[in-house]
């Protein structure tokens, strides 16, 4: 029963819209009609600044977070854990409260991904830094070093169980859902 109730919050987490809570609050704006209409720390970057960007990017980060240390305050296995994240993630991308229109899922990605395995995410910033160069763009940069993240958890875990379970899982919500900002 507690699995089910923990990937039950994390979905209820996800369906708190940072950025729609953020631009109606502190700026009197709907964001989901400005920018691109995405209720995401980018669009709140474009349209409301640096600072909205931030907010936004740490709100929705810690409903990843929140996601996975819940799981792993009950003592739930580690796939039980990202399972836990990626269900934060379809609330975010996903939200009933939202007609099922949601953000990008990213911000809640790396949250997840910081409080299940800090390393794993030094490796996806090493990846984007060295490939910056290379692909130019940073939606391109960052959808191909967050769809690294199944390979840097093996080698440092060496656990199928996280690659195959779980984290494949995540990365392929993460392509699917993104699959605009694919490098081509």
């Amino acid at each position: 029963m507690d699995v089910v109730l923990v990937i039950m919050c994390a979905y209820a987490a996800g369906n708190f819209l940072t950025a729609s809570v953020v631009g109606k609050l502190f700026y009197a704006r709907n964001i989901r009609v400005e920018g691109s209409g995405n209720p995401g720390a980018r669009n709140m970057g474009r349209v409301l600044g640096k600072k909205a960007f931030v907010i936004t990017f740490l709100g929705d980060a810690m409903k990843g977070v929140v996601a996975v240390l819940l799981a792993k305050s009950l003592g739930l296995s580690e796939s039980i854990q990202l399972i836990s994240l990626l269900a934060a993630m379809l609330g975010h991308i996903f939200p009933v409260v939202a007609k099922f229109k949601g953000g990008e899922g990213i911000s809640t990605f790396i949250g997840g991904m910081l409080a299940f395995n800090p390393f794993a995410v030094g490796l996806v910033v090493l990846a984007f830094l060295i490939l910056q160069p290379f692909l130019k763009t940073f939606s391109a940069t960052g959808f191909t070093a967050i769809s690294l993240t199944p390979l840097f958890l093996f080698l440092l875990t060496k656990d199928w169980a996280q690659v195959g379970l779980a984290a494949v899982l995540v990365a392929l919500l993460l392509c699917v859902r993104n699959r605009h900002e694919a490098p081509v």
